[in-house]
């Protein structure tokens, strides 16, 4: 599979270079663009691993290119591909189409309409610790732990807007599984999963057709979301394999599987001067929890952000976050977030390097486990800039199943990008 998307990328990206060429000699004026990045990446974690053959360094080589078509008409091609290779963890090497869509609109009376066929990127929600509603597109959790970076996702997306809002439709098929590390990697649990045992509710399996729908409109100082999803989760529930009945005497590995979901989501911000109110709520059914007992469930994400300007009478913007995540599900809950505080300081210096520093902690209230995140951003020139990330695991005990087994994966990672 890794192969095929190799080869389509490597043609798709031929065939925009050579449409561009020839689109420049017939003389036309519709623009073309090939830009993107080149990453460069080094970890180091402080400790050893807890469990066994885990390495405390990592370092690899990523790039992202986008190559952007428009023709008379203005109906255009965007083509991302992505491609990355990791010395540390072999599970998180991959190339995969981050996009490669059509894109086309028009009017229809007063309304406006746009429907882009292919593979795309979609991002939903408002929240900075973790966004509950965003379930169009699968998490490339090997790329960055979280969950903000999505992968491609086959679909065929149509917008429908005007002074009554923005409605979206959207179909999809071809579920993209989760990865996750390997045997090297850190960030795991002590069983390796295996993704070669994917299994599904769905008899259609990976090939089910989903169906998502968002409806978005402001009122005056309020922005409002109401979205539902209807088909196979993003988020797997992991299975001891074998089946117990069948299981050796040291049995190594869990088995994702997917069940069909049926997801209603909010997502809303208010704007008051320097500050932002936000939540987000979803009710979700079909899921299994961390029991593997199907659980209908309600989770939340409430917070706000304030902005401080020109402290100390500079030209530097302080910004401070604070958020509460809670799942209704409690300690079944299937991810980290059941009941945390996440706080924040972002400080961004507005000079001309777009210098940032950003700071953070998450607090369990059940439990004693704290995470530490710090992060500083900065252009070194037009075409290079630096992220330097940290992150720490503190008082992580027994009782906090999902922290415990990556208790001593602190680390320290540098990137250097290159932008063109």
């Amino acid at each position: 599979m890794r192969i095929f998307f190799f080869f389509l990328t490597s043609q798709l990206v031929l065939s925009s270079v050579i449409a561009t060429g020839a689109r420049c000699e017939n003389g036309f004026s519709g623009p073309a663009e090939i830009y993107g990045r080149i990453s460069l990446e080094t970890r180091q974690f402080f400790e050893n691993g807890a469990y066994p053959d885990q390495r405390s360094h990592a370092s690899g080589i990523s790039a992202e290119v986008t190559a952007y078509l428009e023709d008379d008409l203005g109906r255009s091609i965007t083509v991302t591909p992505f491609v990355r290779y990791d010395y540390g963890d072999p599970e998180r090497n991959q190339v995969d189409l981050r996009e490669a869509y059509l894109l086309m609109y028009g009017d229809i009376g007063n309304n406006e309409w746009e429907l882009r066929l292919g593979i795309d990127r979609v991002f939903w929600g408002v929240v900075e610790s973790r966004s509950l509603v965003d379930i169009v597109n699968q998490t490339d959790l090997l790329e960055n732990p979280n969950e903000k970076t999505k992968m491609g996702q086959p679909m065929v997306h149509g917008t429908l807007s005007g002074d009554w809002g923005v409605l979206e439709l959207f179909g999809l098929t071809w579920h993209r599984p989760r990865s996750f590390p390997g045997k090297h990697g850190r960030l795991r649990a002590p069983l390796i999963v295996d993704t070669d045992m994917t299994t599904y509710e769905s008899r259609a399996g990976e090939w089910n057709v989903d169906l998502a729908a968002r409806y978005t409109n402001s009122f005056g100082p309020m922005d409002i979301g109401l979205s539902a999803f209807n088909g196979t989760n993003r988020e797997p529930v992991l299975r001891p394999w074998p089946p117990e009945e069948q299981r050796p005497e040291n049995w190594t590995a869990l088995v994702p599987h997917y069940e069909r979901i049926t997801q209603f989501g909010l997502d809303t911000q208010f704007t008051s001067g320097s500050w932002l109110f936000k939540l987000e709520a979803i009710h979700r059914s079909g899921a299994q929890n961390s029991l593997l007992t199907e659980e209908d469930y309600s989770a939340f994400v409430i917070g706000a952000e304030h902005t401080i300007y020109s402290i100390l009478d500079s030209n530097a913007d302080l910004t401070l976050f604070a958020e509460w995540a809670h799942d209704g599900r409690g300690r079944r809950a299937t991810n980290a977030f059941e009941n945390d505080v996440f706080l924040a300081a972002r400080i961004g210096l507005n000079d001309e390097y777009d210098t940032e520093f950003v700071a953070s902690i998450v607090k369990s209230l059940d439990t004693d486990s704290r995470v530490f995140g710090a992060e500083f951003n900065r252009r070194i020139s037009d075409n290079w800039s630096l992220t330097v990330e940290a992150s720490a695991f503190s008082r992580v005990g027994q009782d906090d199943a999902l922290f415990y087994p990556v208790r001593r994966d602190s680390s320290a990672s540098v990137n250097l990008d290159y932008s063109f």
